[in-house]
């Protein structure tokens, strides 16, 4: 595979990129994205979701007393709004110039988990991915403090519930298991303390909040250290800890390039983590600059958010139904705004179970032909990949080179689509495409479409 479609597919989601990269060096490729600008606008769909503490306090108590069909109707129309988000995301995945910034976004919206299954408040969650989008390549510190302290998170982890007198140790925990520093590296007694430190903490207009009447204002001891600790001077804490970089600096290697990264190389950019104070963009650099270099394609599996955003784009798709990708997601186990757990998407060898392998060559069928995603009844109607007539094929169209001849070809597709083949997928190809291809054919269109779609269905396409 070309080291520079590579890289697009790693720091993005397709091979727009690569031409960018090739003509730049990669520090000012990644400049350029970190420099990108974040949207900061409410969008439109969000109009009638609650906002302020007033406003979801007069939302539950309608709903509350609200005859069974409102009700219903109210729980569709919060759905209709969250379906509404998630195609929101999809189209700043797809149509950012620079799409790092989304990517590394989908990357924290996996580490600080907050779903709809309990969340619940659509605007909360759009708070919540703002946070993650805004700090983005910011202070990893800064951000820990910003989104525990997101109504989303303390409403998600039953701080809502933790009180002097009646503790809940949920936001604790996890603030120290999956956000910090990761099993072994504290202690129950720095869970069950930490848990009066966050006592109080619950929602607010524009983020959590302490309620003086819930406050535990006793003095205890965190890592070692006494006093009557708040939220930030916890986590100030936590980042002295001596483990701290190296949890999220796996999790970083794993997102972008090593399913499994070597231990030494998680300590070697954690320390440099750590000596640039938890800056994430000096990190990223220094990541992806020295692993660019390196011959590691074929390390990691592809998501199903990178599977299927490649797809669409090598067939050219004009306006593929994002809420059809969305659904995709969902079908293959990676729902946005909507994680199974705390832990959030496992990643790795999930992604390539048998029924997902299943899917993805299904899905791969379906648009090399131009078919739309129907089940073929009423019912399914909004199961199109297009905007068009379910029983209506679309249009794809295969870039390749015209002039070339089947073995120029199956190369040129090989560069871009596959980290490694042998002499045997050679074989299997030049069957599909034969020595005696002629471009100007008719169908030649149609013989170099049946050779992509073979090739996205082989196991070495999954990976990158």
């Amino acid at each position: 595979m070309n080291q520079n479609v590579l890289w697009s597919l790693r720091l993005g989601f397709t091979d727009k990129e690569a031409s960018k990269i090739s003509k730049k060096e990669l520090a000012s490729f990644l400049e350029n994205s970190f420099s990108a600008p974040v949207d900061s606008s409410i969008p439109s769909f969000l109009e009638n979701s609650p906002k302020t503490i007033a406003e979801f306090q007069q939302f539950r108590d309608l709903y509350k007393n609200a005859p069974r069909e409102q009700k219903q109707e109210k729980q569709k129309l919060e759905r209709q709004t969250f379906e509404e988000m998630k195609i929101w995301w999809i189209d700043k995945m797809v149509t950012s110039e620079f799409p790092l910034r989304e990517k590394m976004t989908c990357f924290w919206h996996n580490h600080y988990v907050a779903a709809f299954s309990k969340v619940k408040v659509n605007y909360w969650l759009f708070q919540h991915n703002q946070i993650l989008r805004k700090n983005a390549f910011g202070n990893f510190k800064t951000l820990t403090k910003e989104i525990v302290k997101s109504n989303a998170m303390v409403r998600y982890l039953d701080n809502t519930d933790n009180r002097k007198g009646k503790l809940n140790e949920n936001l604790s925990r996890e603030l120290l298991e999956l956000f910090t520093l990761g099993i072994g590296n504290y202690s129950e007694d720095d869970i069950k303390n930490g848990a009066k430190g966050l006592a109080g903490l619950g929602l607010g207009d524009d983020g959590a909040v302490y309620r003086p009447k819930f406050e535990d204002n006793e003095s205890f001891v965190y890592f070692g250290k006494k006093g009557s600790f708040k939220i930030d001077e916890m986590i100030d804490i936590i980042f002295e800890q001596p483990n701290i970089p190296y949890l999220i600096t796996r999790k970083i290697m794993q997102w972008f390039i090593y399913d499994n990264p070597k231990e030494e190389l998680v300590h070697y950019y954690g320390d440099y983590l750590r000596k640039k104070d938890f800056e994430i963009k000096p990190l990223l650099t220094k990541i992806f600059i020295e692993e660019f270099a390196k011959n590691n394609a074929g390390s990691k599996i592809k998501s199903p958010l990178e599977y299927i955003l490649q797809l669409t784009n090598e067939l050219n798709i004009e306006n593929p139904n994002e809420r059809l990708i969305a659904k995709f997601l969902r079908d293959q186990g990676m729902d946005l705004f909507n994680q199974p757990n705390v832990k959030g998407w496992d990643g790795g060898n999930s992604w390539l179970t048998s029924q997902v392998f299943l899917q993805r060559s299904n899905v791969a069928d379906l648009l090399c032909n131009g078919k739309n995603l129907t089940r073929g009844n009423k019912q399914n109607i909004e199961n199109q990949m297009m905007a068009q007539n379910p029983n209506r094929q679309f249009k794809v169209k295969l870039d390749w080179d015209k002039s070339g001849s089947n073995k120029v070809i199956i190369a040129e597709l090989e560069n871009r689509l596959l980290f490694k083949t042998d002499a045997s997928d050679q074989e299997d190809f030049e069957r599909i495409l034969k020595y005696d291809f002629d471009s100007n054919t008719e169908g030649s269109d149609n013989a170099v479409l049946r050779l992509f779609n073979f090739m996205v269905k082989t196991p070495e396409f999954q990976l990158i």
